[in-house]
Formats: C-alpha cells, sequence, structure tokens
C-alpha cells in the first residue's frame, strides 16, 4: 500500500489505546465451539457493569459542566468497565482464547490503554451525546460495540440500484461480527484463527472503546477510525493486487452536494460492464482451467473492470475526490489498485472459485456497510469544512482494497485469497541490537 502526502498520528498519542500482547492465533476447538454458551455469563455481568457506567457517565456529564474534569474516582471505574468490556468482546469474537472471568485482567491478550483524566471543555461536554452520535454509527458498521460485547446490530440500508455498483453495500452485521463468524469456521476446523480477520475484530474493538470512552466522558479526544491505530499488531503482506493513494483530503462543496447526481453516467456504464463481464465469466472459468492462469486479455479486461469499480465506488462514497474516467485505467485515478500480471493458479480452486469466494463476499458487505457510513457522514463534513477525515479516508480505502481483492479473486484475476487486515502500511521494522543479537544462541534448526 503506498500512501503519500499523509501525516499520521502515532498510536501512542491517542488517550485510549488497544494493545494486543501476543500474536498468539491458537484457539483451542472445544472452546470455540461453545464459545456463546461459555460467554453467557460474562456477557450478563458486562450489561450490569454497563448500567452503572452509564449511570457514572451521566455524572461525569454533570461533572465537566460544573468543573470542567471528571474525578479520578470515576474516571477510574468507566475506564475500567470499558476495559473489560473490550476483553469480554474480544473473547467472544474470537480475538482471544483466554476466558475474561469477572474483573479486568492486566495480562489478557487484547486489552485497552486508557489515559489518565484531563480538562475538558464545558461546550463539548454538553453537547457530547449529540456529537457521539457519528462516532456511534461508525461503530455500528464496524461491529465493535463497547457496551455488550456481542454482535452489534448493523445499519440497514436499502441497496437499491446501488447491487449493480459491483459492490453490495447492505451487511446483515457488522465488520468485526461478520470476520467472528469466519473465524469460529475456521478455528473449529484448524485450531487456529486466522490473522487477517483477528486482527480486523480488533481493529473493531479498538474503534469501539475509542467512541465508549468519548461518549462516557473519560476523554475529550475525539475516536481515530484511521488504520494506522492497527499499525502496531498488525501485518501487511505481499498481495497481487495492493491499494495506492495519492489523492488530497479536499472535497469541493459543489460537487459534494450533487455527488450522486455526477455518477449518474457511470451508473449505467457499470452496469453494462457487469453484464458484459458476468457473459465472459464463464468462459474465464473453462479457460483458466485449461491452462492453469488467466489468459492475458482476460486478465487486462477484468482487472480494468475491478479498477473502474474501485474508482467508482470511491467517487460514490467520498473516498476519493476527482470524477473518474470511463476505463479503469490503472494510475488514473488518486485511489487506485496496483494488480499484478497473470499468475499460475490451482485448478482445484480455480474449479470451486465461486465457493471459495461466499467466505470473503461475506466480510465484504460488511466492510460495505462501513463504507455506506463513511460515505454518510463524510457527506455532511465535507459540505461544511470542504475537506474529507483523513482517518475516515483511509479507513475507506482498506475496505476498497478488500473488495478489489475480493472481486479480483473470484474473476480469477489473482489465486492469492483476500486478506482482512485493517492497515495501509507495512510495519516498520524494528531495530536490530547487534549486541543482543551476539549472545543469542543459534537455534539448531537455523539452516
Amino acid at each position: 500500500m503506498l500512501l503519500q502526502n499523509a501525516a499520521v498520528e502515532s498510536p501512542a498519542e491517542r488517550p485510549i489505546r488497544l494493545v494486543v500482547r501476543n500474536d498468539e492465533l491458537h484457539r483451542t476447538r472445544l472452546t470455540v465451539f461453545f464459545r456463546i454458551f461459555l460467554a453467557l455469563p460474562v456477557l450478563l455481568w458486562v450489561v450490569l457493569r454497563g448500567i452503572a457506567a452509564f449511570v457514572v457517565g451521566f455524572v461525569n456529564w454533570l461533572a465537566v459542566l460544573v468543573q470542567g474534569e471528571v474525578p479520578d474516582s470515576l474516571h477510574d471505574f468507566v475506564a475500567s468497565y470499558i476495559r473489560y468490556s473490550t476483553q469480554v468482546s474480544a473473547y467472544v469474537f474470537l480475538a482471544a482464547d483466554p476466558y475474561p472471568w469477572f474483573r479486568c485482567q492486566d495480562d489478557y491478550p487484547i486489552d485497552v490503554e486508557i489515559a489518565r483524566p484531563k480538562r475538558q471543555g464545558r461546550w463539548g461536554g454538553f453537547f457530547r451525546l449529540f456529537l457521539a452520535v457519528p462516532a456511534l454509527l461508525l461503530t455500528t458498521a464496524l461491529g465493535g460495540g463497547f457496551s455488550s460485547g456481542s454482535s452489534s446490530p448493523s445499519l440497514s440500508a436499502s441497496s437499491g440500484s446501488e447491487d449493480s455498483l459491483w459492490w453490495n453495500l447492505t451487511p446483515a452485521v457488522g465488520a468485526g461480527a461478520a470476520a467472528a463468524v469466519l473465524v469460529w469456521f475456521y478455528a473449529v476446523a484448524l485450531g487456529r484463527a486466522p490473522r487477517g480477520l483477528r486482527d480486523l475484530v480488533a481493529f473493531a474493538l479498538g474503534y469501539g472503546a475509542q467512541a465508549g470512552g468519548y461518549l462516557l466522558l473519560v476523554t475529550p479526544r475525539y475516536p481515530s477510525s484511521d488504520p494506522a491505530l492497527a499499525e502496531p499488531y498488525a501485518m501487511l503482506p505481499e498481495h497481487p493486487v495492493r491499494a495506492v493513494v495519492t489523492d488530497d483530503l479536499a472535497r469541493p462543496r459543489l460537487t459534494v452536494l450533487f455527488r450522486l447526481f455526477l455518477a449518474i453516467p457511470h451508473f449505467v456504464w457499470i452496469v453494462l460492464w457487469t453484464i458484459a463481464v458476468a457473459a465472459i465469466w464463464i468462459v474465464a472459468c473453462i479457460t483458466a482451467l485449461v491452462l492453469g492462469r488467466l489468459p492475458t486479455p482476460l486478465h487486462r479486461f477484468f482487472a480494468a473492470y475491478v479498477r473502474y469499480a474501485t474508482h467508482l465506488v470511491a467517487f460514490v462514497c467520498l473516498i476519493g475526490r476527482r470524477f473518474p474516467g470511463f476505463t479503469g485505467r490503472e494510475g488514473s485515478y488518486g485511489i487506485d489498485l496496483v494488480i499484478a500480471p497473470p499468475e499460475r493458479q490451482h485448478r482445484l480452486t480455480i474449479l470451486f472459485r465461486t465457493v471459495l469466494a461466499l467466505p470473503a463476499f461475506f466480510v465484504g458487505s460488511a466492510l460495505g456497510g462501513v463504507a455506506l457510513v463513511i460515505a454518510f457522514l463524510a457527506w455532511w463534513y465535507a459540505l461544511v469544512t470542504a475537506r474529507m477525515p483523513e482517518g475516515m479516508r483511509n479507513l475507506g480505502v482498506a475496505c476498497l482494497r478488500y473488495s478489489g481483492q475480493t472481486y479480483a479473486y473470484a474473476l480469477f484475476v489473482t489465486g492469492r485469497y483476500p486478506y482482512a487486515v485493517p492497515v495501509l502500511r507495512e510495519r516498520e521494522p524494528e531495530p536490530i541490537d547487534h549486541r543482543v543479537l551476539h549472545l543469542q544462541p543459534i537455534p539448531g534448526d537455523a539452516f
């Protein structure tokens, strides 16, 4: 992922930070199979603690109005609730394996670090419930609600003609909950969680913790949806379909106001192109089975289609600024996909590609709901400020990248399965301490 002209805030600067203490992906099959039943006692305890936390949150609101800050004892009570509900959510969503029991555990694999209380503006405190609505909408779409630890119901939206836009933007569940469903099946079968889906769930929980802390006046800092917050624990692997961002954050108000009307010619064109792709798909499948890869002309045709659809959805959802072209040419839009040349693929996966792609479409649909919420929130924000929030733009790019990878996989453009990790850049390599390196014994299987 190439991300240009972005001043990314360090995750350590956030007052509420998600912490992933280890990369252990092993899951005990028996506890996974009965996970929701095992979690019922702690879920009930979360609900009871949540009632108390919301009462204390109201007291926090009064305290901010009167003295401009929250007392330490009240801050600690609500912070403890947010930490505990995040740990329970991590257990329910299979982002962590140890049982959370009935109190915060300082060594739990998925945890939240919360800074000490600071002074807050009285006007910001007075309108806190109203100001928190956008963050709560995005929390619902991500499926990382802080209050129950169970699957958050997703925003419902009628897809209507948007179905013809190659991407279904109507999820049945939030992205984190959708990922957890797939992790359940994967873990029951293999005894481990997929890294990308685990990281997606963790990101959703982290944003939910931020939103909860802001709503309950633990912090005056507005939640950030920037995928950079996941960089300390998530890894971005090499993939034949990569996202490239060369766009800026300016959004002219006039084009924002009439964005859907401007996109009408593209809606017609994508329908016609989709019909052509559907007609050619069976030919592509047979050819790929014979050759073990997609022929170059078909690869170019499908790759251009996937890029064009990405450009169009980026424009409609305000993730991209400029009016897109109609050809899907690489490098022609500020939110773009770089797609590798044709590669050999396993014929067995080609034969069952439609079935194999269903889980990816399930997650992609949920991430489409995230993009839809981003579009709704960004529309209002851009009308007022003529800019797109950077965090939401970057999260939208991550959603588009996953969808592009999914359709590239379904159309035989690549044999590599989509990867749901919610980061845009590779993790910076840790510096090597050569003094320590010399003292380490060489393992017997190093060669």
